[in-house]
């Protein structure tokens, strides 16, 4: 059974860092690619970050980039999200997902298995 299980999520202050952990189980891990979506109240969902299979290629939204680092550990299973500089409007669910592919999909569409969702908080 396909598994994704998010943790880390919580209460943070504006300019700090969090880190989130998505666990995957019931798959071959190293032959899915993993991607990080959010949604905040009200909004519709939104693609973060995205790894590839081997954690060679990544790819951020501009809203992120140069301030959250997703990276993978294949042996453990797992997918980080290093969250820094930490804003407001960063609050919101924070999902993972993975897809059986070797390129980096940032289209929540073409991911077929969700974890479901750790929340994150920010205050400023």
């Amino acid at each position: 059974q396909v598994q994704l299980v998010e943790s880390g999520g919580g209460l943070a202050q504006a300019g700090g860092s969090l880190t989130l952990s998505c666990a995957a189980s019931g798959f071959t891990f190293s032959w899915y690619a993993v991607g990080w979506f959010r949604q905040a109240p009200g909004k519709e969902r939104e693609f973060v970050a995205a790894i590839s299979r081997s954690g060679d290629d990544t790819v951020y939204s501009d809203s992120v980039k140069g301030r959250f680092t997703i990276s993978r550990d294949n042996p453990k299973n797992t997918v980080y999200l290093q969250m820094n500089s930490l804003k407001p409007e960063d609050t919101a669910d924070y999902y993972c997902a993975a897809r059986f592919s070797s390129s980096v999909p940032t289209q929540e569409q073409l991911y077929n298995h969700w974890g479901r969702g750790t929340q994150v908080t920010v205050s400023s």
